[in-house]
């Protein structure tokens, strides 16, 4: 089975250009967790929403093409095939709309904890196939 991919679409506001006239990295990042965030509450059940947290353990971005103000971007996710443990990769391809290529593409790694210990849970058989065809 492969995990479905989730999209979303932003402006490029003035408040997200840097001082070299393009979108600063850490708005690729702001995206990228939005996205996660929406991805997450868009399959998981309300007792999931209630009883499990999802937190970074890192990010890796590859910047390709530069987006600038008045751009709008379409923001694409979806999760690795198969978590490990408790560690759950995602992908976000962030593109200018009307390109072909993505101007950035970041993988995450994510770790699922229980909402209330806070501490370390594996990822269930049941949400994994809410992620996947």
């Amino acid at each position: 089975m492969a995990a479905q991919s989730f999209t979303q679409r932003f402006p490029v506001v003035a408040a997200d250009i840097d001082e070299l006239g393009h979108v600063n990295n850490i708005v690729y990042l702001r995206w990228a967790q939005e996205i996660a965030i929406a991805h997450w509450r868009s399959r998981a059940s309300e007792e999931m929403l209630a009883g499990l947290v999802w937190v970074v353990l890192r990010h890796e971005a590859d910047y390709r093409a530069a987006l600038t103000l008045g751009d709008e971007v379409e923001v694409r996710t979806r999760v690795d095939d198969a978590p490990q443990g408790a560690a759950w990769a995602r992908f976000v391809d962030i593109y200018k709309v009307g390109s072909e290529k993505p101007a950035v593409q970041i993988k995450s790694n994510w770790c699922l904890l229980d909402a209330n210990t806070r501490r370390v849970k594996r990822v269930p058989s049941e949400l994994v196939q809410r992620f996947l065809d």
